[in-house]
């Protein structure tokens, strides 16, 4: 099986922002406590934070981490987590059934974000709370002493300024499942309120606006639009959330999902200029994908502490999905649809970062490893920075659930004219058919293969775990190799292949 790949250098989509990269952290089950906070654990710092797992954060370089939810944010008193720890009330979480102890909060996370050189994204409650609370704690947070909230935070161990730029108004504020769900009406006046108050603050505030938390609520995507009337000139992005499941046990299907990405991606950017043109603006509103990844491995453990049965339990494991190389596949393919929709794509944030459907995975007092997925997310993060390419693709295809005629070859390029690079990252979703690549390189200068990185497993199945860490992991390459302006490389069955040029 034969597929082409045209890659010029004049034909472009956009610079990518490499906040497409972000992460996610939620305080929910062990993602904050036993996760990057662990006190008595061997590698622990002075704040208490762990060290094995701040150092697989800082290889990511992921450029900013989203906090401190999720569903957990629209209950939240940010308050609760200031102040001397041992005065710090604990809490029930309505999201998730559990207790919080808030020994993490706003100065402890900042402290951890300097130790993995990564920016904040902070969410703010617009569910049990509003207006008010969400001014204070903006001052909080970017104020300056000789004010109340900045002489309350210098007072608490902080007197210059976290000055934070990315801002959530609220979560997922159109499911019946969130603390203070609201209609598209009632959440949209509500934004509009907030952001402007936040823009007499600092008018440089980059404010994301909450769309449809999937693109099958009954609201999508009249949501979009009656939220971005309201809001439109007064917001930067519009958060759009997705989740990928194989419960049926269908790889074709699963690995199709990204076509259905695509078509949501590409609804609310139509919505976004809908809304644009209606109101005669001139400004330009942007997505922001601040939830993805896969989501459905844990579902059925959970429900007893979601439910209720198990009291409310502090920290205890929830959504601790064990990904298996066929999510490498799915993660690989999420990342170059973004990369494909970097002009409207601009921030992006895995859900989550450390043991909650994340990439990294620890044990209390013990040890920190790397699952599956975060070789993909390693991969676009370190080298899918620079300007995507518009490549003209080629490929054998396969009809499935979410799109006919779906290219067994999944690929998006990337160049990095700083470094004079070209980066592939390719799929090959064929389950048993190896398929020959033959990329044109057109209007790059002579060119050399610098890496090449493939990942393939005999078992779709499996996993990583502390015991045998390196059972999914990536392997040089062998065969790729440039041949005058054409770059050839072979795709085994069910491959993912990072190949980086000098060009």
């Amino acid at each position: 099986m034969r597929a082409t790949v045209t890659a010029h250098s004049d034909y472009t989509i956009a610079r990518i922002d490499d906040r497409v990269y972000g992460a996610f952290l939620e305080h929910l089950g062990r993602a904050i406590y036993t996760g990057i906070y662990e006190p008595d654990h061997p590698t622990a710092d002075g704040d208490g934070m762990r060290g094995d797992v701040a150092q697989l954060v800082r290889d990511l370089r992921i450029p900013m981490v989203r906090y401190p939810g999720g569903n957990f944010v629209s209950a939240y008193n940010w308050e609760d987590g200031i102040g001397p720890r041992d005065q710090r009330p604990t809490r029930l979480d309505l999201a998730w059934h559990t207790s919080d102890s808030n020994q993490v909060g706003i100065h402890e996370f900042a402290a951890w974000c300097d130790t993995v050189n990564t920016q904040m994204m902070l969410a703010i409650n617009l569910g049990s709370r509003g207006l008010d609370e969400a001014r204070n704690f903006l001052e909080y947070v970017n104020g300056p002493t000789g004010s109340y909230w900045g002489d309350l935070r210098k007072k608490n161990g902080r007197a210059d300024p976290f000055d934070v730029k990315l801002w959530c108004l609220g979560n997922e504020m159109d499911g019946p499942w969130q603390v203070g769900h609201k209609t598209a009406y009632e959440y949209g006046r509500l934004a509009n309120e907030v952001a402007k108050t936040m823009r007499a603050f600092d008018k440089s505030l980059e404010l994301i606006v909450c769309g449809s938390s999937h693109s099958n609520m009954p609201t999508y995507p009249d949501w979009e639009r009656e939220v971005l009337e309201h809001t439109y000139d007064s917001v930067d992005h519009i958060s759009l959330h997705m989740y990928f499941a194989n419960r049926e046990k269908n790889t074709a299907n699963y690995l199709s999902l990204n076509e259905k990405l695509d078509r949501y991606i590409g609804t609310v950017a139509s919505t976004i200029n809908f809304v644009k043109s209606k109101k005669r603006s001139k400004r330009d509103v942007y997505i922001s994908f601040d939830e993805w990844n896969v989501w459905y491995h844990s579902n059925k453990q959970d429900r007893a502490i979601l439910d209720g049965n198990s009291g409310w339990p502090h920290a205890p494991r929830l959504l601790e999905d064990i990904y298996n190389f066929e999510d490498v596949l799915q993660v690989g393919l999420i990342l170059n649809t973004f990369i494909r929709r970097s002009d409207v794509v601009k921030l992006a944030c895995i859900a989550q970062l450390v043991n909650v459907i994340a990439p990294i995975m620890t044990d209390p007092k013990g040890q920190a490893w790397r699952q599956t997925i975060y070789y993909p997310y390693y991969f676009a993060s370190i080298y899918g920075r620079g300007t995507a390419l518009q490549l003209a693709v080629n490929t054998p295809g396969y009809d499935a659930e979410h799109g006919d005629n779906v290219g067994y070859v999944d690929i998006s390029g990337v160049r990095n004219e700083e470094e004079g690079t070209v980066t592939f990252f390719a799929v090959n979703r064929h389950g048993s058919d190896s398929i020959d690549l033959e990329v044109s390189l057109e209007g790059f200068a002579a060119a050399t293969v610098i890496d090449h990185q493939v990942m393939t497993h005999a078992n779709l199945e499996a996993v990583n775990t502390a015991a045998d860490q390196h059972n999914v992991a990536p392997r040089q390459g062998a065969g790729a190799r440039v041949d005058g302006s054409s770059l050839s490389v072979r795709l085994p069955p069910y491959s993912y292949q990072m190949i980086r040029i000098k060009a």
